[in-house]
């Protein structure tokens, strides 16, 4: 762990569920590292709740190393990787030439039917403090240079981009009387599904804790942001992440918040997350003594910037393999995203391709509409980027479907047949959850009574005058918020307990309940904007002025971008998922009374599964439309 103590968050962790459900290793191993757990944005729906963890370095570390070097049939190896052997390309596919392996430092070849370069920071990498400059991928690492040498001699477009990481500061020296506790949730939930629950006890977790900057920060910033290379340079940094000097030239006049993290329960260092710096280390010093609760704090280690190269993912197919190598993978910040989370989808997925290319099968992609991983890849593939790229819940069009309780259904099953790298354990454990689920679906679609009786089962329940309430089904009234399926099984105990003896499932079947019917609609919404992906639009089409209800910003953005299809529309970032389906019904209401070319477009995406079919006649037929 490079940077900061944590794992997830809003968007990221979606990320790790999905990684997850295809048996990727992060959310495991968080599970068994992890000393304050937390989900995000519980106010809202659980669509966008984010799962997220203070994670032990040391055990994180410990733990991951065990479970890599007990996997069967994989070879590690400690080594410097300068230069990629290099074939005649296979004529049925793009590509000017075929990786075959790799060179090391030493000059020792190591041959490989596909390679994968998740090269993170350390490519051509520079560290900088103040106004030094040394290469390094990160402290006290060398950086690779040979290796992006060779990317830029093969032809390959290559870009600049920076991040930076806050000072570490010493425990004991923080004065946390008067700074505002957070404590972790209780109990945890983990990340992973075949995790019960996380390795700590509840009571044993961590606290974080949070402080301010204030305007003396503000003005010393000020008055040295000439001593920082970093700062100068024009390389793009993170938007959503970014050094505390960006933050002050950027949002001036305002308070900005520290989350003090611990970095493990025997560790006596704290991670000031908000102020990534890069001034010169006595510099550093005197902001964080002016900040609350740091006035004493001693700095274990100066915060500095890193300067790397990435390549623009638009030379990647949605595979992850290079249109300009054969058998060339790329995965993480190369690709031009922040770490972490989205490096370990990238991974996963570049991993499971590389290995199907070798077996000569299909790739596996997994679209926008199945999974934050698909929106990330598509992202980048599509869009590029010029910025480190983070993932967002605003990024996905179907978010009520992309949920991180739903990650399972939504991928183990086609990791399984698919991509085959998915265990039988998870197989058999998703199976087990889907069949328990159709049953508790049907359990509450099967019960039905008037209003008296339901108030005289459930009396907290919010519920219209009788002469206004038809006959309810138990699956419309545990969409109530005072409704859980703890108190029907209490009400209901012998067709609800059963359900109810499985808390994850119980969760799982509420959600379903609240969510139902919005899922069922947008499936609907998927379909006919996968369906109308390549109708084109009209060149001369005014977005700043056509009769669409659309949001100024939106129409801007369009007016920008001039999108040629509606698929090109929906990967346009700031652009909702309600301005493509408004958009869609506009061109197809004015400008098409399709004539030949639209009506004979050509149509790749896949229709609605029997299974979705089913489902949502099944939904129909309950009285839900």
């Amino acid at each position: 762990m490079s940077c900061n103590p944590s794992f997830g968050g809003i968007g990221k962790g979606h990320l790790i569920r999905e990684v997850d459900a295809l048996d990727g290793l992060c959310g495991r191993i968080c599970d068994q590292s992890g000393v304050h757990y937390k989900v995000l944005n519980k106010r809202k729906g659980p669509a966008v709740w984010g799962y997220r963890a203070q994670i032990d370095r040391k055990l994180y570390k410990e733990n991951m190393q065990k479970e890599i070097l007990q996997t069967p049939l994989l070879t590690t190896c400690e080594a410097s990787v300068e230069d990629l052997l290099l074939t005649v390309p296979e004529p049925n596919h793009p590509g000017k030439s075929s990786v075959s392996g790799v060179i090391l430092e030493d000059g020792t070849k190591i041959h490989s039917g596909s390679v994968i370069l998740t090269t993170g920071t350390f490519l051509r990498g520079m560290v900088l403090i103040g106004l030094e400059m040394h290469p390094a991928g990160r402290m006290g690492d060398q950086p690779s240079v040979g290796l992006a040498q060779t990317l830029e001699k093969i032809g390959f477009t290559m870009g600049r981009l920076k991040t930076g990481t806050p000072p570490r500061l010493l425990r004991d020296s923080i004065d946390f009387t008067h700074l505002q506790k957070q404590e972790a949730d209780n109990p945890p939930v983990p990340f992973s599904f075949l995790s019960k629950a996380v390795w700590i006890k509840p009571e044993d977790q961590l606290p974080c804790y949070l402080t301010h900057t204030n305007p003396e920060v503000e003005q010393l910033i000020h008055e040295n942001l000439y001593l920082s290379n970093h700062i100068k340079e024009t390389v793009k940094g993170p938007r959503y992440c970014p050094s505390l000097e960006s933050k002050v030239l950027r949002f001036p006049n305002r308070q900005h918040q520290v989350w003090l993290e611990p970095e493990g329960l025997d560790s006596d260092v704290m991670y000031p997350q908000g102020i990534s710096l890069t001034l010169p280390s006595e510099i550093q010093e005197k902001i964080i003594s002016l900040i609350k609760g740091l006035e004493h704090a001693k700095m274990v280690q100066p915060g500095y910037g890193v300067q790397y190269d990435y390549l623009d993912p638009r030379q990647l197919s949605a595979s992850l393999e290079s249109r300009l190598v054969q058998r060339l993978f790329f995965a993480g910040q190369i690709n031009g995203t922040t770490g972490y989370e989205e490096a370990a989808a990238q991974g996963l997925v570049a991993g499971i391709n590389a290995g199907l290319r070798i077996q000569g099968k299909a790739p596996f992609i997994i679209s926008r509409t199945e999974g934050y991983i698909g929106v990330l890849i598509d992202d980048l593939t599509t869009l590029g980027t010029k910025e480190p790229y983070r993932m967002f819940t605003s990024r996905a069009e179907f978010r009520m479907s992309l949920r991180p309780d739903n990650a399972d259904s939504r991928l183990t099953f086609r990791g399984y047949h698919e991509a085959g790298c998915v265990s039988q354990k998870r197989y058999e454990q998703a199976s087990l959850m889907k069949a328990m689920l159709e049953e508790g679906m049907e359990a509450l679609k099967s019960l039905r009574f008037g209003y008296k009786k339901w108030r005289q089962l459930v009396p907290e329940a919010r519920m219209r005058h009788h002469h206004n309430f038809p006959r309810r089904f138990a699956l419309e009234m545990v969409q109530n918020p005072e409704v859980s399926m703890d108190v029907l099984a209490r009400v209901l105990p012998e067709s609800m307990t059963k359900i109810t003896e499985w808390k994850s499932l119980a969760e799982r079947l509420k959600i379903e309940a609240v969510y139902g019917l919005h899922v069922a609609n947008q499936k609907l919404e998927i379909e006919e904007v996968r369906q109308d992906e390549a109708l084109h639009l009209p060149e001369d089409l005014d977005y700043l002025t056509i009769d669409v209800s659309l949001s100024q910003e939106v129409r801007e953005i369009l007016d920008a971008h001039r999108p040629p299809t509606i698929g090109a529309i929906s990967r346009i970032p700031g652009v909702t998922p309600a301005a493509v389906c408004h958009l869609l019904k506009f061109v197809k209401g004015n400008h098409g009374r399709r004539g030949e070319q639209t009506d004979n477009l050509s149509r790749t995406a896949e229709p609605l599964s029997a299974a979705e079919v089913m489902g949502q006649r099944k939904f129909e037929a309950a009285g839900y439309k």
